[in-house]
């Protein structure tokens, strides 16, 4: 289940990350909102801190995510929106590259066991964009395991 969240800015967002709720499909998380709700700044950028834990599931092994540019957003000639995971010394990125086909980006997976990754979420151009992250934390086996999320940055 998605959580709409309408141009309200930071106040929305933080709604949305924090009444997050797990779908049905992988048990994977999903939020959605707003990235730059006044659309005036090019490089915005979102962050937030996933802990990835043993919650009786099986002990977390990697993170796994993907981004996409909801197809209600004007289009804006040469609009990326890019979601990057890091943890320690590590890190890899997927762009959705196509705006409004409704399709999220290729899926990235980012093996960092246990412990706490950030999710960078940024665009590339001026403008507002809402965007949908799909993601979670599995053990080895590919078994949901304990994911919580926490905005760090905004802005």
């Amino acid at each position: 289940m998605l959580l709409p969240v309408r141009n309200t800015g930071l106040t929305g967002l933080l709604s949305a990350i924090f009444m997050l709720m797990a779908t049905g499909v992988a048990q994977a998380h999903e939020v959605s909102g707003p990235i730059d709700p006044e659309g005036n700044v090019p490089s915005f950028t979102a962050v937030a801190a996933v802990a990835c834990l043993d919650d009786g599931t099986g002990k977390a092994n990697h993170l796994f995510a993907t981004v996409r540019d909801d197809a209600s957003n004007p289009f804006v000639e040469g609009m990326q929106v890019t979601l990057t995971l890091f943890k320690g010394g590590r890190a890899i990125s997927t762009t959705d590259t196509t705006q409004g086909d409704n399709e999220p980006s290729l899926p990235v997976k980012l093996e960092g066991g246990e412990g706490t990754y950030f999710m960078v979420v940024n665009k590339t151009r001026p403008g507002l964009r809402n965007v949908n992250i799909t993601y979670h934390c599995e053990a080895a086996n590919g078994i949901h395991t304990g994911t919580s999320l926490s905005l760090t940055h905004y802005q």
